[in-house]
């Protein structure tokens, strides 16, 4: 039973235009839970109900809490969520929405997933939010449907935070014969540890996340999503908040489909024609969604 669904592949004329070229939309945005990340943490949470665990924990800043949640309750097994006090509200009450218990602490995912790691025991699986194999893999579903709709294309375009979907996409490439197509993966001001990390040439930890977009917010990505930069082709774009929430905005407009600005990032790149868009004719692009952002919030920092 998977927890995930196949999304549509969508062929985008408004980015398209915009971009001066072909660009194509995995959808994951309509998830069920909100966001692709249910794909990987779907198939991590039935993994670990197969081997008889009896209770979920997880560590979220909102997206993969939520999809923690749902899965638990799809399952029939208990969650509970560690946030970190720049959770929203609205990403708080998703989570216990879907039946889970919600716990606040720390300033920031790392302090959140500490404090997640000390409630453990034996009954209980720990679902990572982006660094576990068991989700790369999941995630790398999406590139399966692509290749299995016959669509050619010469780049990926992804939103980091973590790195767990630009990890789950490199698995998906490679298992399906296109390990050489580049990934541009894409980040916001303040939560751009990825390309603090390829610039320095070692993973780099951020002293705090400044980025409003807070799904983005690992201020280290993990040691996978880094090796990917050192084997495969992959380009690093940086791009403002205000751009990721102007983009968010446009494509609502466009798309009738309201994403947050971790996924913003990357539709950006298409809006604001991009120059790391200017070597492909054809870009598939991951929306990967989001749900912890309301349309009030979006127009407050739009107007901020």
């Amino acid at each position: 039973m998977a927890l995930h669904i196949n999304t549509p592949l969508l062929e985008s004329r408004p980015l398209s235009l915009a971009a001066g070229r072909s660009i194509w939309l995995k959808m994951d945005a309509l998830q069920p839970p909100g966001s692709f990340k249910i794909r990987g943490i779907g198939a991590a949470c039935e993994h670990h109900a197969k081997g008889g665990k009896r209770r979920f924990v997880s560590s979220s800043g909102g997206n993969a809490g939520i999809a923690v949640a749902y899965a638990g309750r799809r399952l029939g097994i208990a969650v509970s969520v560690f946030v970190p006090e720049t959770a929203t509200e609205l990403a708080k009450a998703l989570i216990r929405q879907e039946g889970a218990e919600v716990i606040v602490h720390g300033a920031s995912w790392q302090e959140a997933n500490e404090r997640a790691m000390s409630a453990l025991d034996s009954d209980t699986a720990f679902i990572h939010p982006f660094d576990d194999p068991l989700l790369w893999t999941g995630h790398a579903t999406m590139i399966d449907e692509v290749v299995a709709e016959g669509l050619s294309f010469d780049a990926v375009a992804v939103s980091v935070g973590g790195g767990g979907l630009m990890s789950g996409v490199v698995e998906g490439l490679a298992r399906n014969g296109l390990a050489h197509i580049p990934v541009i993966a894409v980040e916001t001001e303040g939560a751009a540890s990825l390309a603090a990390s390829m610039q320095a040439g070692a993973r780099v930890q951020l002293p705090a996340i400044t980025s409003i977009a807070t799904s983005l917010g690992a201020r280290m990505v993990s040691e996978r999503a880094f090796e990917v930069t050192q084997t495969r082709p992959v380009d690093s774009v940086v791009v403002s908040d205000h751009t990721a929430v102007e983009a968010c905005l446009r494509f609502l407009d466009d798309h009738r489909v309201l994403v947050e600005p971790a996924c913003g990032a990357t539709l950006a790149l298409a809006y604001s024609q991009s120059p790391a868009l200017a070597r492909y004719e054809r870009v598939l692009m991951i929306a990967c969604g989001g749900a912890t952002a309301s349309l009030t919030q979006m127009q407050a920092w739009h107007a901020a």
